[in-house]
């Protein structure tokens, strides 16, 4: 409110007598000058009300600060009623501090923030979503898609199983079936036991 106030009074003045005003002060480019101050604490102040674009503004703002007080207030002490410069000297602090904290999450800003990061958020879920549903293509390729032109590839193949070579059957009877001498040499072999004498086998 007291940037929007100095500004509009400077525009109730006229470009002109601001103009004049800032050359009598001693100001360089008094044009330039009258006019950026009309417009950015005009402008600035109404932003910072609203909560928008509240660093860029800040950043201008202290930046007219700091030219108020290197030409026209910092030799003339610190009281604003001699003409020093305790109140640029604390709107410049303010500037200062919105330009590190910005605006918060009453503002403009933190509104279209907010905004813009749950439409980022949703967008986000949707394509995870997409992207491990059945039948599905992603640029690494899933398990089970079909790349174009190519046959379908797991995404994992495993590893060959090295062959084990294998235990000798028990023999058997000339009729395929196992007697009670080739059980007992199971069951000797099982337990660790060596076998008993048996006979040959018949021919």
């Amino acid at each position: 409110m007291i940037f929007l106030a100095h500004g509009w009074q400077k525009w109730q003045s006229g470009l002109g007598a601001t103009t004049q005003m800032f050359r009598d002060m001693g100001i360089p480019m008094p044009e330039l000058a009258a006019g950026f101050s009309s417009v950015i604490e005009t402008v600035g102040g109404i932003f910072l009300i609203l909560g928008l674009l509240v660093r860029p503004v800040a950043l201008l703002l202290l930046l007219n600060m700091l030219g108020a007080i290197a030409f026209v207030h910092g030799g003339k002490g610190v009281m604003v009623g001699e003409g020093g410069w305790e109140l640029a000297g604390a709107l410049g602090a303010l500037s200062l501090l919105f330009l590190a904290l910005g605006g918060g999450r009453i503002g403009l800003d933190g509104i279209f923030g907010a905004m813009f990061r749950r439409r980022s958020d949703r967008r986000a879920a949707e394509e995870e979503l997409t992207a491990y549903r059945p039948g599905s293509t992603t640029a690494g390729g899933l398990a089970g898609t079909t790349p174009a032109g190519g046959p379908t590839t797991p995404a994992h193949t495993p590893a060959e199983t090295p062959e084990v070579p294998r235990q000798p059957t028990a023999p058997t009877s000339p009729q395929g079936r196992l007697n009670d001498e080739d059980m007992r040499d199971i069951d000797a072999l099982v337990s660790d036991e060596p076998p008993r004498h048996r006979k040959p086998p018949t021919a």
